[in-house]
């Protein structure tokens, strides 16, 4: 998994961890892409003040990750619903296929 992509899904899981500034500078550089400097002018602060508190966060993600677990779980589950989805479609019995298809799409708009 991509470096961005895994903290973007860490943001996600446990972001509301994070005080709002931490959870700002970190949704602005992973999710809105910015760099270092667009978010710091703004602020009036250092480029280094901004990468030490996205570090600062990311380390956070990455302790609270490694004592949950919780992103890694809900990409096994998403994961265990593809292969029910790929089942589903091989099933000749159009409606227990159909119903089967139903509360998977149900389980995905949970996670």
């Amino acid at each position: 998994m991509a470096k961005e992509l895994k903290f973007v899904i860490l943001l996600d899981c446990y972001g509301e961890l994070l005080t709002d500034k931490q959870r700002d500078y970190m949704e602005l550089y992973y999710c809105e892409d910015l760099s270092l400097s667009e978010i710091s002018e703004p602020q009036g602060i250092t480029r280094q003040a901004v990468r030490d508190v996205i570090k600062r966060s990311e380390q956070i993600l990455l302790e609270t990750e490694k004592k949950l677990g919780l992103a890694q779980k809900i990409s096994a589950v998403r994961q265990c619903l593809e292969n029910l989805k790929s089942v589903s479609a091989e099933c000749s019995d159009k409606q227990i296929s159909s119903a089967m298809n139903h509360y998977i799409d149900k389980c995905f708009e949970l996670i």
